[in-house]
């Protein structure tokens, strides 16, 4: 067999998935990362938390270097960056970022992994004044933690009431900045149900953060740096601004070349994470996923599913068949001393859907009641009236978050009903669980319902 080539555009999850999976299966396969920031294979999810200091050093954050990548035959290339492919001649446009030097290189298979970029409208006035910060990359959270340490900033305006805002709130109220979260959506965390988000609002306010929602962002206006933020409901004084108003798959090379783009501008694959252009996939924050539950393709940006694609593309394109089977949409986050979670739809999405729905809400102790320790669980399924079958599922709480969230992905995998739910034998133990554990009891109710 003739030697082959292997470009990868972009080194973070999905990238460097594929790079060392196709690597692992095929010794002799050429493998070459482009990757324009300076830093590869990290844990972007971790950047909120070096912000706040709970991460000690940037560098904790990075799972491998260019250098260990080297000694396992993958050559990587940071500060270079890919500005055409050529799919007829099957070649890529590098440019050095440091030497400002193009070259033409050849791939034999392409993956494409150029991952999200944050969603700041181009218009914005004021957005590139200093002080003015967006939380994506490794030198990002650089950047932001070097303004803290240098400027000694009081009052903070994060635009954006999502995951990555939620987060950096919790950081900065941690670090005893004065904390104005403004938001376009009536309430918090978008993609949970407002019964849901309220106890999420509630706890950010506990902790001093003031909530501006249901308003946008204008403008921002400063001198050598940033000092206030215009808004549809008024003016706030700032001397940090983070811009979390979400992420965009970035994806104009990929359209450039001819690549068929879906929901919101992200790439369409099949279940082998290829593209419509021979030779070509694409995997991470760049791409759709098929979504389990509503059996459609989806936007959803999440490092989870991003190392999956990645590993599903490098395997592929190193002669294999692998498949990714979707995602069903679930994600935990930690806001201050509180964890909420959420899995397959929310109501408002399955109602979307067309689904009649039955939406079940309890609140149950975490712990059996005579145990210290003990707090509410706050538990929401989202059923299918027509047939009982599981839609969707939100837990919010300070302890023992994850893992119920877990079984309710599980059982969305795999289509179960919500008599299926009631009938788990789930674990029990004082410290751990009451005896009827809040997700059973969640499911006995919604089977009255």
């Amino acid at each position: 067999m003739s030697h082959k080539r292997l470009i990868v555009i972009g080194g973070v999850a999905a990238g460097m998935s594929a790079a060392s999976k196709a690597k692992r299966m095929k010794r002799d396969l050429e493998v070459v990362v482009y990757e324009q920031s300076g830093f590869v294979s990290y844990g972007s999810c971790g950047l909120p938390y070096y912000v706040a200091g709970v991460v000690r050093d940037h560098t904790d954050l990075i799972a491998r270097t260019p250098e260990e990548f080297a000694q396992r035959g993958i050559a990587v290339h940071v500060h270079h960056r890919v500005t055409e492919i050529d799919p007829a001649r099957q070649v890529v446009r590098v440019v050095n970022l440091d030497s400002g030097q193009e070259r033409d290189e050849p791939y034999d298979q392409l993956v494409i992994a150029t991952g999200g970029r944050p969603a700041v409208p181009r218009d914005l006035p004021g957005k590139d004044l200093p002080g003015v910060f967006v939380m994506r990359t490794v030198e990002d959270g650089i950047a932001i933690r070097e303004w803290l340490q240098t400027q000694w900033p009081q009052r903070v305006v994060i635009a954006g009431a999502g995951y990555i805002g939620m987060e950096c709130a919790e950081s900065f109220l941690g670090l005893g900045l004065e904390v104005t979260i403004v938001g376009r959506p009536p309430q918090v965390l978008k993609n949970f149900d407002p019964e849901m988000a309220r106890l999420v609002q509630e706890e950010l306010e506990s902790k001093g953060a003031r909530l501006s929602l249901g308003n946008t962002l204008m403008a921002i206006e400063g001198d050598d740096r940033v000092r206030r933020v215009v808004t549809s409901q008024g003016v706030l004084e700032a001397d940090l601004v983070l811009l979390a108003i979400g992420v965009a798959p970035n994806t104009a090379l990929a359209q450039e070349a001819g690549v068929e783009v879906g929901i919101k501008g992200a790439i369409v694959t099949d279940a082998h994470m290829r593209t419509n252009l021979p030779n070509v996939y694409a995997a991470g924050d760049c791409a759709e996923a098929y979504h389990r539950v509503s059996g459609r393709g989806a936007y959803i940006p999440l490092g989870t599913t991003a190392n999956k694609q990645g590993r599903v593309a490098g395997a592929n394109a190193a002669g294999g068949q692998a498949t990714f089977e979707g995602v069903v949409g679930t994600a935990v986050t930690k806001v201050c001393d509180i964890h909420a979670a959420r899995t397959g739809l929310s109501e408002k999405q399955a109602r979307e859907l067309g689904y009649q729905v039955n939406a079940t809400q309890i609140k149950a102790p975490t712990r059996a009641h005579y145990y210290p320790g003990n707090s509410p669980l706050h538990v929401r399924l989202i059923v299918d009236a027509a047939n009982g079958k599981l839609l969707g599922g939100q837990v919010i709480g300070r302890e023992g978050v994850a893992r119920r969230i877990d079984v309710l992905a599980a059982a969305l995998h795999h289509g179960w009903t919500v008599e299926d739910l009631a009938r788990l034998d789930l674990a029990y133990a004082p410290p751990f669980s009451p005896v009827w554990d809040p997700l059973l009891v969640a499911a006995n109710v919604a089977l009255k319902e």
